[in-house]
């Protein structure tokens, strides 16, 4: 192999080696303009800078604001304890709501007091207020009670067997009843009442129980059925007793027919033939129904017989089979005569018959 300048020459011109002096000098030129303005740079970051080679950007400077500080604590304040209060560690805070514990809802508001409940004081009845009851259909109501006993003013109690669930207004004309009418009854009796017998109060049902009627007051809590009235001396006053006095059930009529607006005992419907429906129902132009038949007493003597038999009377075995009788007195005559001389027998007139029918 031979090497000479011209060949060299001929394969390497000059043009190569200014291409890259001039490449390189271009580098160092943008170099130095890249340094120089490195400001520049600082303030404005490349986007082909993916290295962070350039500064970060400067932050704007933050004016701090003065913070006024608390007024310092007067001499005469009382000193801060350091200890903390027995219990506070342990326990939170009862009108504080921990982070567990959610806080309470606010209890709602308690219902005012009507005049009759503020009225029905234990001075006259037992009859602690019940909850509003809000029942299927228009059953149930509102200022409900329950009566327990009544306090006659000498202060004795008449129980309630069992407990009335009725409204204000009717506990309280029950007791008024007891109180002004019952007491002179049951005194001229000789003895003070001690129990009333309630066969039913608030049941959520039509009259009568029938399927289909209307709401009956009881299912409104605004009726109650009393059977019988005791006394102390062990005597029952049962209202639909037809063995007790008529005076006295008349004046138990007269007072309840004055007081409720519904009374129906016997000879109102069969319903009610054992027990009186009291209620304070609500009619056009005040509409009252009292409806109590007080039947009379039974007799103590049971009914008279029929008369006796009277001796001319023909024995009970004949006045029974006249015809048979008859019959046989004729049967030796019809074998005795002849055939020719046999003839039909004779009918029997209608006033045989009648005569027959009047003996039986």
């Amino acid at each position: 192999m031979t090497f000479s300048v011209p060949d060299f020459r001929r394969k390497w011109s000059c043009r190569g080696y200014m291409s890259a002096r001039a490449a390189i000098v271009t580098a160092a030129i943008g170099l130095s303009l890249g340094l120089a303005g490195t400001a520049e740079a600082r303030r404005h970051a490349s986007p082909l800078d993916i290295f962070g080679i350039a500064a970060p950007r400067p932050r704007p400077a933050v004016h701090s604001a003065k913070i006024p500080l608390p007024r310092p604590r007067p001499e005469e304040a009382p000193k801060a304890s350091d200890e903390a209060p027995p219990g506070a560690d342990d326990k939170p805070l009862a009108d504080k709501p921990s982070a567990d514990q959610p806080a309470e809802a606010a209890p709602p508001p308690q219902k005012q007091a009507s005049a009759c409940r503020l009225a029905l004081t234990e001075d006259i009845a037992i009859a602690p207020s019940i909850p509003d009851i809000r029942g299927p259909g228009a059953c149930g109501g509102e200022d409900l009670v329950r009566l327990e006993a009544v306090v006659l003013p000498d202060q004795r109690k008449v129980t309630v067997k069992p407990a009335a669930i009725l409204r204000c207004t009717m506990a309280s004309a029950i007791a008024d009843w007891l109180r002004k009418d019952m007491v002179p009854l049951a005194t001229s009796l000789g003895s003070p009442i001690s129990d009333l017998d309630n066969f039913d109060s608030f049941e959520c049902r039509g009259r009568n129980r029938v399927a289909g009627a209307l709401l009956s007051e009881h299912g409104k809590a605004n009726a109650i059925d009393i059977r019988a009235i005791k006394l102390a001396n062990g005597q029952s006053i049962g209202l639909t007793d037809r063995t007790l006095s008529r005076d006295v059930r008349e004046r138990v009529l007269h007072s309840v027919c004055a007081r409720f607006s519904t009374v129906l005992g016997p000879g109102s419907d069969w319903y009610h033939e054992d027990h009186i429906h009291l209620d304070l129902a609500q009619r056009r132009n005040d509409y009252r129904i009292c409806q109590w038949n007080v039947w009379d007493p039974l007799p103590q003597v049971a009914p008279l017989l029929p008369a006796e038999r009277p001796e001319e009377a023909p024995p009970r075995e004949v006045a029974a089979k006249p015809e048979a009788t008859e019959g046989a007195d004729d049967e030796p005559a019809e074998k005795s005569s002849s055939p020719e001389e046999k003839s039909p027998p004779a009918k029997k007139s209608p006033s045989s018959k009648q005569a027959t029918k009047k003996r039986r």
